[in-house]
């Protein structure tokens, strides 16, 4: 009985979270609202131990026209490098996104559903010498009208890499 349940609790625990179980959940994320404006980012790379490997702060300012987003993200790290992206992003339809930037490997796919967000993307991202091909899997949540929080995981080859924890806080429009 033991070892039916294991086995039962194992296979289950395969099964992926998708984006569709938070469809109920507020509040609602709109892109468009959230991502316009002025939003700073306060996060942190851990590599796969655990071990906290950078910290950072971005400095985001946001804007649409229409369907078409642009996301610029300016970069500073705690060893005073820094780093700019910027995101293109389109919006298909009231779930789905797609998004490029200059780093990004092809085309980032996104779902949001309820407060929720699954944005997948390869980044080509430089190590040493060398230029890594890295796929992340995001997942951001939108915790109220102005602080979203955001969990991706560093994979290469299906190998965790590390994870990147961010914080996403929007700017007061009128101080």
């Amino acid at each position: 009985m033991l070892m039916t349940l294991a086995m039962a609790t194992g296979i289950a625990g395969c099964a992926g979270i998708e984006v569709q179980d938070y469809a109920a959940e507020t509040p609602a994320l709109d892109l468009r609202s959230y991502f316009n404006g002025t939003l700073d980012a306060y996060g942190m790379f851990q590599d796969r131990s655990g071990k906290v490997v950078k910290r950072f702060h971005v400095l985001i300012e946001a804007s649409w026209r229409g369907e078409v987003g642009t996301l610029d993200e300016r970069f500073t790290y705690s060893d005073g490098t820094t780093q700019r992206r910027v995101w293109t992003i389109t919006r298909h339809d009231a779930q789905r996104y797609a998004g490029v930037a200059a780093d990004v490997v092809g085309e980032a796919q996104g779902e949001a559903r309820g407060n929720a967000l699954r944005w997948r993307y390869v980044l080509a991202l430089p190590v040493g010498e060398r230029v890594w091909h890295v796929d992340f899997d995001d997942w951001m949540f939108l915790m109220d009208e102005r602080v979203m929080l955001n969990r991706s995981v560093m994979s290469k080859f299906g190998v965790r890499l590390g994870e990147v924890t961010l914080s996403f806080v929007k700017r007061d429009a009128h101080p």
